[in-house]
């Protein structure tokens, strides 16, 4: 009764305390609004008196508290991204009415960055673009894959530690609720994007009673069988879907790229050249423009319009033999707390395939299939010489409040649209879905489609979502 009486006063726009139990707010050191804390939280649930670690955790409150509503929680992606200084990021983007509603808040998962951090400690020749994704070798070779994946698998296991080891999808879900309790409010509503998309939808399968308005952007197949395996094999699918977009830019710009209007048959040869002779790029890691990294790039790439010029520019400066694009690579610490996250959670959701012989078969056929990603979605990770995940993926289901909005690209490299629709499946009638006619990964807000962004502002500002599906054309 008592948590049905708060949730009445909080749709009233009757605010909460100030000063929410168990988060001591101090200004960040980004300066701003933004406000940061540090949550204590178990290492291991099942162990509330045991170990703890830290979770960063930061907000930025509404300026009109009398028009209140809660906290919205921006969910980083990933997994192994950084939530820490979305609010202030996001201040100047949101509309209004959004900011109006409620406090921004998001969080550093556990493992990353301000929050308790974790590194497998791979050697520095470990830690490179195309050695974090297994993009196969010249002719589809794995063998060079499997021999890094073992020595990667290795260095978690002997330096990961008890965080690591503690990071999965399910305890961020634990861990979010943890927040909401420490922030002291009975629901939250909350914006994931990519992988926290799958967050969003495995909390609002533990923990119905406690989502408010819930926003999946960009979103991941929650196939419980597959979970991550599903999703690398999902790019692709992705990366076909989008490319249109990037070749048919291209094309019309062949006065300044010189990419010809072939530009499908351009990147493939590029590639492929690249492959036999690669070319010198220094500041990259590694420093060497080879077919792979090339290919890295274009999956990059095509994340959105504004990063077209940058691949464009690329592939032209290769075309020519150089010189290429003046870069600088990622400082190596930050590179090692991401991939170990990375891992961590793609190894403790789901069980992956053991049998090194039939990762080297599913190269081959993708290989095929598929040549712009060249096999690199279904070749062999870690996980594959990892033990065994300790609890099984979570089954999203239709259980619970109807109060879910699905916003997706129809031509997202990253999680595309045939496979988004399989959590819109999963979730039945609790959610709705806002198909858009862009493309790029990161819907609302991202691609300046009105219609979509209406929607989602409407649905985050006023509850409204729309009776049925519906798709946003240009």
């Amino acid at each position: 009764m008592k948590t049905v009486l708060i949730a009445a006063l909080l749709s009233a726009g009757t605010t909460v305390p100030a000063a929410p139990p168990g988060l001591d707010w101090t200004a960040c050191a980004t300066g701003g609004r933004q406000e940061c804390s540090t949550l204590s939280v178990p290492v291991d649930y099942a162990r509330p008196e045991g170990p703890h670690l830290a979770l960063a955790v930061s907000r930025i409150r509404t300026a009109t508290p009398e028009s209140r509503r809660g906290v919205l929680v921006l969910i980083p992606g990933g997994p192994g991204n950084s939530g820490l200084n979305r609010p202030s990021a996001y201040l100047g983007k949101l509309p209004q009415s959004v900011l109006d509603r409620y406090d921004l808040v998001s969080f550093d998962p556990r493992g990353v960055g301000a929050s308790t951090p974790v590194s497998c400690d791979l050697q520095s020749a470990d830690i490179t673009q195309t050695g974090i994704l297994p993009w196969p070798g010249p002719g589809g070779s794995i063998e060079t894959n499997v021999a890094w994946a073992r020595r990667a698998a290795k260095a978690c296991a002997e330096n990961g530690g008890a965080v690591y080891d503690s990071i999965s999808t399910r305890n961020e879900a634990r861990d979010l609720d943890a927040i909401r309790r420490a922030l002291g409010e009975p629901r939250i509503s909350y914006w994931g994007v990519s992988y926290g998309t799958y967050v969003g939808a495995v909390y609002a399968t533990m923990f119905p009673a406690r989502t408010d308005r819930v926003v999946l952007d960009s979103n991941d197949d929650p196939d419980p069988d597959l979970v991550e395996r599903g999703w690398a094999a999902n790019y692709a699918i992705g990366v076909e879907d989008r490319f249109p977009d990037f070749a048919a830019w291209a094309a019309a710009r062949d006065g300044q790229y010189h990419l010809g209007t072939d530009v499908r048959g351009t990147y493939l040869r590029l590639a492929e050249r690249l492959d036999a002779a690669p070319l010198p790029w220094p500041g990259a890691n590694p420093p060497v423009l080879d077919g792979n990294t090339l290919r890295a790039n274009l999956l990059n790439g095509l994340y959105s319009d504004a990063r077209f010029p940058q691949l464009a520019g690329l592939m032209s400066a290769a075309l020519a033999g150089g010189p290429l694009p003046a870069t600088t690579a990622a400082p190596e610490a930050a590179l090692q707390n991401t991939f170990a996250v990375l891992d961590a959670t793609i190894c403790h959701d789901v069980s992956w395939p053991r049998d090194v012989r039939a990762y080297a078969a599913g190269v081959a056929a993708d290989r095929r299939a598929h040549p712009l990603t060249a096999g690199m979605p279904v070749n062999i990770y870690t996980c594959a010489f990892a033990p065994a995940p300790e609890e099984p993926p979570v089954r999203v289901t239709p259980r619970g409040p109807s109060n879910v909005l699905l916003v997706q690209n129809l031509r997202d490299p990253a999680t595309p649209y045939g496979k988004a629709l399989n959590l819109r499946l999963a979730l039945g009638d609790r959610a709705r879905m806002v198909s858009v006619d862009a493309g790029g990964h990161g819907s609302y807000l991202e691609n300046g489609n009105a219609c979509g962004d209406a929607w989602v502002t409407t649905f985050l500002a006023d509850g409204v979502r729309p009776a049925r599906d519906v798709t946003c054309w240009r």
